[in-house]
């Protein structure tokens, strides 16, 4: 059945399959297709399988051999047998048809329509019961789940971009509210630079800052290097601390990613009474087994006791968690502005043996809550001819659709000079209520023109307004107290299907670990057509709206005034 009312010439690329998977899917090398060629049925399914392949390309994933795209565990798929077989049935799938895809698996097909999501994913979802480490990884070992983190599991994860605007608005506002908006003279210091805290040193330094960033990988470090997110790389010490020293006293805008232990780096600082004007963290710490490296141990050394002794491991874990928080809690002591980052590290460390973990702030409830009561979270797109022209073509658009926006426009001229793609050209930027179906409609319009090249895939993380649950990290002191009501993933999961986005995915786990969230993911093509259009229109309202609902419903005024405005009260 072929639906489509694009206006253009739809071209086959006249690849098998087989064919297609030796050039594009040869494990463990991934590479997305580019160009206004189909190797699909339809666009909808060839979006799907080009940001599946883009998430395991070597450019953005962590480890492509293991299926791993970042925090150590979070895969696209469960093995090479299941990504080939993913391939496989997106290659051939009808406009009426849409696959399920269960941890990593593909399962089956549905009968649906045009208008439904093409992919239906669900990710090491348990029964709450169950929902404890122990039992996923027994469940893992035995080949029934995988962990699908955020936007690993639903095919959207963008490289250090992704989380990259987030990072940014999370320490701009921590400036405006300590610092007088001027992080000019101060200093940043944190841990983990993997696919998520990669961001960390960018974010930092285009909100003017001096970064200093520790991870016990180097391989990290280079690969953030080799994508100018990160400015300088050192294992030494004495070397790393001058070069941040001086910058800040220049006020120098400039990161550096030193090699080591997050909490030895931490007492060194401490002993040479250096206090940064701003500490958190982003170490993989929500997995305190596959993610968190404990102290003292080498990498090599703590691949091989995950497999020898995972008990052991996961105690030295939480000890090194526990000293690790508790010298934060002593440079939050002498004046640093010091919250967690969202990767459950202060639960972990209280189960160390910390017990004043919770006197970290989270960065939601400090710094983020008030533009989710706007409506407002990561929206990102991608462009699947594989273009970058395309990505600027699209940053030009949205500065002259909202010329009033000078804080998105800054960020788009910041984004436009400074951020390197990984894998297919990309681009996120904070939009709200009202702004992100402005938006989807303006880029479905550039491909209906021809001002691009080839579609335009449009998602977001699952951190957003409406879309988690996580009473550690976005849902974590709700005004009234409903931190752990999960409903509201739910619901925007149905909304968005409903709607008509182009596949939908609901995640246990991802960002603080099994057991601590539940969250929805989205994502929605604009490919010049009328359907595209009518699903745009419905999806890109519905979405944002959940965090009004959301936010409103918890007691949140501002949230309660946003619902007024765009007549979203019952």
């Amino acid at each position: 059945m072929n639906t489509s009312t694009a206006t253009a010439p739809v071209v086959k690329s006249g690849l098998t399959a087989e064919q297609f998977i030796q050039k594009y899917a040869n494990h463990p090398t991934y590479i997305p297709p580019r160009g206004p060629e189909l190797n699909a049925k339809n666009w909808q399914a060839e979006a799907a399988l080009r940001m599946f392949l883009n998430n395991l390309t070597d450019e953005v994933a962590e480890a492509p051999a293991d299926l791993v795209v970042y925090g150590g565990t979070g895969q696209a798929a469960r093995t090479p047998e299941d990504a080939r077989n993913i391939i496989e049935v997106l290659l051939e799938l009808e406009e009426d048809e849409s696959l399920m895809v269960q941890s990593g698996k593909p399962v089956g097909k549905v009968r649906t329509h045009p208008e439904a999501p093409r992919v239906l994913i669900a990710n090491s979802n348990l029964v709450p019961h169950w929902a404890t480490w122990e039992y996923f990884n027994d469940l893992r070992k035995r080949g029934l789940i995988m962990y699908g983190q955020m936007t690993a599991g639903s095919w959207i994860y963008i490289g250090s971009q992704g989380i990259l605007q987030g990072t940014y608005e999370t320490f701009a506002a921590c400036g405006d509210r300590y610092f007088n908006g001027d992080l000019r003279h101060k200093l940043l210091v944190t841990g983990g630079l993997g696919g998520m805290g990669g961001a960390q040193p960018l974010a930092a330094t285009i909100a003017g800052a001096t970064f200093l960033g520790v991870d016990v990988d180097p391989d990290r470090i280079k690969k953030r290097l080799d994508t100018r997110y990160i400015d300088k790389m050192t294992h030494n010490y004495e070397e790393a601390k001058q070069w941040v020293l001086e910058a800040k006293e220049r006020g120098e805008a400039i990161s550096v990613g030193l090699v080591g232990d997050i909490g030895d780096v931490l007492e060194r600082l401490i002993a040479d009474n250096i206090t940064p004007e701003i500490l958190t963290d982003q170490t993989s710490a929500h997995d305190p087994i596959n993610g968190y490296v404990p102290n003292g141990l080498s990498l090599q050394e703590a691949k091989e006791l995950r497999q020898q002794d995972p008990a052991k491991y996961k105690v030295l874990s939480l000890k090194s968690m526990a000293r690790h928080v508790g010298f934060m809690l002593e440079l939050q002591r002498r004046g640093s502005r010091t919250f967690d980052y969202g990767n459950n590290l202060r639960e972990f460390a209280q189960q160390g043996g910390e017990a004043n973990a919770f006197n970290i702030p989270g960065f939601v409830p400090e710094y983020i809550r008030p533009l989710f009561c706007q409506g407002k979270g990561p929206f990102r797109w991608a462009a699947l001819s594989g273009d970058p022209e395309d990505i600027r073509v699209t940053d030009e658009a949205l500065k002259e659709l909202f010329p009033e926006n000078t804080h998105m426009i800054k960020w788009l001229d910041e984004a436009q000079e400074k951020v390197a793609f990984q894998g297919l050209p990309c681009r996120i930027c904070w939009l709200g209520m009202g702004e992100r179906e402005k938006a989807g409609l303006l880029f479905n319009q550039l491909v209906r023109e021809g001002k691009v090249k080839a579609p335009i895939v449009i998602g977001r993380d699952h951190l957003d307004c409406g879309s988690v649950a996580s009473p550690y990290r976005e849902t974590e002191g709700m005004k009234d107290g409903s931190d752990a009501i999960s409903d509201w993933p739910l619901l925007n999961l149905m909304s968005n299907t409903a709607g008509g986005a182009t596949w939908v995915s609901f995640h246990h786990g991802g960002g603080v670990g099994i057991g601590y969230s539940q969250h929805a993911g989205m994502v929605i093509l604009a490919d010049g057509t009328e359907r595209a259009e009518r699903c745009l229109r419905r999806v890109l309202h519905n979405d944002p709206a959940m965090g009004i609902f959301r936010h409103a419903d918890a007691g949140y005024e501002a949230a309660q005034e946003n619902a007024r405005k765009f007549g979203l009260e019952l």
